[in-house]
């Protein structure tokens, strides 16, 4: 029994040990919450006077202040220096842009110098200036021209017309390797040297309609287009047996001129041959056919204009045997 009560008041006393450290902490927890409370009430109320204080004494009068952040001040940041390799290529491109511009010179043309944008004109400036040149070709319509200016030699194609041009001369085209086409239509050309056109190997088109030729020039048997339209050709204008040897002729237009015949023989390439409004009265029968061969046929010729022409075609039948068309004209 008495062993029992000694084990009961142990465990009684172990009991309080443990629970008396634990109540003075809370103690002194609770203590030290209640004082920072305190603390902090007091500090608030602090606070919320000054702030009261500090807005009653502002008015309606008063400006506000707006508390912003400032801007940072300006500064010089120094730039970064340019390497030499940098500058000495802003100094070559300096250099570049102060050096003249050299001018390239254009190949010499016919009877020219050779100076920048072609030769000199008569009118002292540049073809290609007074004209205009696109590829190898040189337009220089309607320019009041009287005679043909000096061209590039590299020229292919050139149109002149619409001046007044009075004369080609043989040195107006000589040395022209590339030269194609020739146009001077409307001009007032009255003559030209008979072997003007005769130097140039690549000819292939003539057109000076519009004009007041009295005889058709030698032309090279390069030729595919002749158009001398509207002259004053006559009987003895046209050279003998001059289209001949064309053996890619296929254009030949010689109308409003004074010609009293066809020129014959025309070459069999002919698909087009305009005549109208000349002076022609009669024709042969073996003007365009083969009496000696009746199964020749011209199958490239279908266009023959005869109109306008003192000829009675009908009076002539076997002269069109051999044609796929008949000529446009009078059958009366």
């Amino acid at each position: 029994m008495r062993m029992l009560v000694r084990l009961v008041f142990g465990l009684f006393v172990l009991k309080a040990a443990v629970a008396s450290p634990r109540f003075s902490r809370q103690v002194d927890l609770d203590t030290y919450d209640s004082v920072n409370y305190d603390m902090d009430l007091d500090n608030i109320n602090l606070e919320t006077q000054d702030n009261y204080d500090y807005e009653e004494g502002l008015t309606i009068d008063d400006p506000q202040i707006e508390i912003g952040t400032l801007a940072p001040p300006d500064y010089n940041y120094p730039e970064p220096e340019e390497s030499l390799e940098t500058q000495t290529d802003v100094e070559e491109e300096e250099e570049e842009e102060e050096l003249p511009l050299k001018p390239q010179l254009v190949p010499q043309g016919s009877g020219g110098s050779g100076v920048l944008m072609g030769p000199d004109t008569q009118k002292g400036m540049p073809t290609c200036l007074l004209c205009t040149c696109l590829g190898g070709s040189v337009y220089c319509d309607d320019l009041k021209l009287d005679s043909v200016p000096p061209l590039p030699k590299d020229t292919t194609h050139f149109y002149a017309r619409y001046n007044r041009i009075t004369k080609i001369n043989k040195s107006d085209f000589a040395s022209m390797n590339k030269l194609k086409r020739i146009d001077l239509t409307a001009n007032e050309i009255t003559s030209v040297d008979d072997r003007a056109f005769m130097g140039l190997p690549e000819l292939e088109e003539l057109v000076i309609r519009e004009n007041h030729i009295p005889q058709l020039p030698a032309l090279p048997e390069t030729m595919t287009l002749i158009d001398a339209s509207n002259n004053d050709i006559g009987s003895k204008g046209i050279h003998r047996e001059a289209f001949k040897d064309m053996t890619g002729l296929l254009y030949l237009y010689i109308t409003d001129n004074h010609i009293d015949y066809i020129p014959v023989p025309l070459p069999d390439s002919l698909r087009s041959l305009h005549l109208q409004r000349n002076n022609i009265q009669m024709m042969h029968e073996d003007t365009f056919c083969n009496l000696k061969d009746f199964n020749y046929i011209r199958n490239a010729l279908e266009d023959i204009r005869l109109d306008g022409n003192p000829i009675n075609l009908s009076r002539t039948p076997q002269a069109y045997i051999c044609l796929p068309r008949i000529p446009i004209g009078d059958l009366i």
